[in-house]
Protein backbone atom coordinates (compact mmCIF):
# COMPACT_ATOMS: atom_id res chain seq x y z
CA UNK A 1 0.00 0.00 0.00
CA UNK A 2 1.22 3.47 -0.78
CA UNK A 3 0.04 7.02 -0.28
CA UNK A 4 -0.66 9.26 -3.26
CA UNK A 5 -1.24 12.93 -2.54
CA UNK A 6 -2.80 15.25 -5.13
CA UNK A 7 -2.99 18.92 -4.31
CA UNK A 8 -5.23 21.39 -6.11
CA UNK A 9 -6.21 24.96 -5.42
CA UNK A 10 -9.86 25.85 -5.95
CA UNK A 11 -11.77 29.11 -5.98
CA UNK A 12 -14.76 30.02 -3.82
CA UNK A 13 -17.03 28.05 -6.18
CA UNK A 14 -14.95 24.91 -5.59
CA UNK A 15 -13.59 25.06 -9.15
CA UNK A 16 -10.01 23.78 -9.30
CA UNK A 17 -7.62 26.10 -11.09
CA UNK A 18 -4.16 24.93 -10.02
CA UNK A 19 -2.62 21.49 -9.78
CA UNK A 20 0.38 19.40 -10.73
CA UNK A 21 -0.36 19.51 -14.48
CA UNK A 22 -0.48 23.30 -14.57
CA UNK A 23 2.70 23.48 -12.50
CA UNK A 24 4.39 21.31 -15.14
CA UNK A 25 3.04 23.52 -17.94
CA UNK A 26 4.38 26.66 -16.24
CA UNK A 27 7.78 25.05 -15.68
CA UNK A 28 7.96 24.05 -19.34
CA UNK A 29 6.95 27.54 -20.49
CA UNK A 30 9.72 28.91 -18.28
CA UNK A 31 12.18 26.56 -19.96
CA UNK A 32 11.14 27.03 -23.62
CA UNK A 33 9.60 30.55 -23.54
CA UNK A 34 6.61 29.32 -25.53
CA UNK A 35 3.08 28.33 -24.56
CA UNK A 36 2.65 26.49 -27.86
CA UNK A 37 5.81 24.41 -27.49
CA UNK A 38 5.24 23.68 -23.79
CA UNK A 39 1.66 22.59 -24.49
CA UNK A 40 2.75 20.38 -27.40
CA UNK A 41 5.37 18.70 -25.20
CA UNK A 42 2.59 17.77 -22.77
CA UNK A 43 0.13 16.65 -25.44
CA UNK A 44 -2.16 19.64 -24.85
CA UNK A 45 -3.65 21.79 -27.54
CA UNK A 46 -2.59 25.43 -27.58
CA UNK A 47 -6.22 26.48 -27.05
CA UNK A 48 -6.58 24.23 -23.98
CA UNK A 49 -3.31 25.55 -22.53
CA UNK A 50 -4.46 29.16 -23.05
CA UNK A 51 -7.79 28.43 -21.37
CA UNK A 52 -6.06 26.87 -18.34
CA UNK A 53 -3.54 29.71 -18.07
CA UNK A 54 -6.21 32.41 -18.41
CA UNK A 55 -8.31 30.72 -15.69
CA UNK A 56 -5.26 30.63 -13.40
CA UNK A 57 -4.54 34.32 -13.88
CA UNK A 58 -8.20 35.23 -13.43
CA UNK A 59 -8.40 33.33 -10.14
CA UNK A 60 -5.09 34.67 -8.85
CA UNK A 61 -5.93 38.23 -9.82
CA UNK A 62 -2.52 38.72 -11.40
CA UNK A 63 -0.44 37.88 -14.45
CA UNK A 64 1.85 34.86 -14.23
CA UNK A 65 2.97 35.19 -17.84
CA UNK A 66 4.20 38.01 -20.00
CA UNK A 67 3.03 37.17 -23.52
CA UNK A 68 4.09 38.65 -26.81
CA UNK A 69 2.45 37.94 -30.14
CA UNK A 70 4.30 37.40 -33.34
CA UNK A 71 4.61 33.73 -34.01
CA UNK A 72 7.77 31.69 -33.91
CA UNK A 73 10.16 34.55 -34.67
CA UNK A 74 8.88 37.35 -32.44
CA UNK A 75 6.36 35.81 -30.08
CA UNK A 76 6.77 34.00 -26.81
CA UNK A 77 5.84 33.81 -23.19
CA UNK A 78 7.86 34.33 -20.05
CA UNK A 79 7.03 34.05 -16.40
CA UNK A 80 6.46 37.35 -14.66
CA UNK A 81 8.20 37.94 -11.32
CA UNK A 82 4.84 37.09 -9.70
CA UNK A 83 4.66 33.91 -11.80
CA UNK A 84 8.11 32.82 -10.63
CA UNK A 85 7.17 33.43 -7.00
CA UNK A 86 3.87 31.61 -7.47
CA UNK A 87 5.36 28.43 -8.93
CA UNK A 88 8.21 28.43 -6.41
CA UNK A 89 5.81 28.76 -3.47
CA UNK A 90 3.27 26.29 -4.89
CA UNK A 91 5.99 23.69 -5.46
CA UNK A 92 7.34 24.24 -1.93
CA UNK A 93 3.84 23.89 -0.43
CA UNK A 94 3.24 20.74 -2.44
CA UNK A 95 6.55 19.28 -1.27
CA UNK A 96 5.77 20.02 2.39
CA UNK A 97 2.29 18.54 2.19
CA UNK A 98 3.46 15.40 0.40
CA UNK A 99 6.38 15.07 2.84
CA UNK A 100 4.04 15.31 5.81
CA UNK A 101 1.71 12.71 4.32
CA UNK A 102 4.56 10.33 3.55
CA UNK A 103 6.00 10.73 7.05
CA UNK A 104 2.63 10.03 8.72
CA UNK A 105 1.53 7.18 6.46
CA UNK A 106 3.54 4.43 8.25
CA UNK A 107 1.82 5.36 11.54
CA UNK A 108 -1.55 5.15 9.80
CA UNK A 109 -0.70 1.68 8.50
CA UNK A 110 0.42 0.50 11.94
CA UNK A 111 -2.79 1.77 13.51
CA UNK A 112 -5.08 0.11 11.02
CA UNK A 113 -3.08 -3.12 11.30
CA UNK A 114 -3.45 -3.00 15.09
CA UNK A 115 -7.19 -2.43 14.69
CA UNK A 116 -7.51 -5.34 12.31
CA UNK A 117 -5.87 -7.78 14.75
CA UNK A 118 -8.36 -7.00 17.55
Amino acid sequence: MKLTVKIKIANEFDESFMGAGLLELLRRIDKVDSIHQAAAEMGLSYAKALKILNRLEENLGGRVLERSRGGRERGGARLTPFGKIFIREYAALQERIVGYGQARFPLFLRRIEAGRSR
